[in-house]
């Protein structure tokens, strides 16, 4: 014999259903916010501003400015995509 198992909002199997459901767009959520982490760590590893002594520093000459902007151009993400994807 089963236990019954208590259940607020009718059949219990659709209620298990629906947590699933949930956990796992939480858990896609999460590894989306790591894949995109680790993508804008990579870009930040490579930029030309990492070797420099003083990478807050303007740059002297037209040239050093291209070279210190030449890499892939990462455009934060947008709030409410991001709020939307963690529900």
């Amino acid at each position: 014999m089963h236990p019954e198992i208590p259940c607020r909002h009718g059949n219990p199997f659709r209620t298990l259903a629906a947590e699933v459901g949930k956990v796992t767009r939480r858990v896609a959520a999460t590894i989306s916010e790591c894949q995109r982490a680790q993508v804008r760590m990579t870009v930040l590893r490579l930029s030309p501003d990492r070797l420099m002594a003083d990478p807050n520093a303007p740059p002297d000459t037209y040239a050093e400015f291209l070279m210190r902007t030449s890499g892939p151009a990462w455009p934060e993400p947008d709030y409410e995509m991001m709020r939307r994807e963690m529900r």
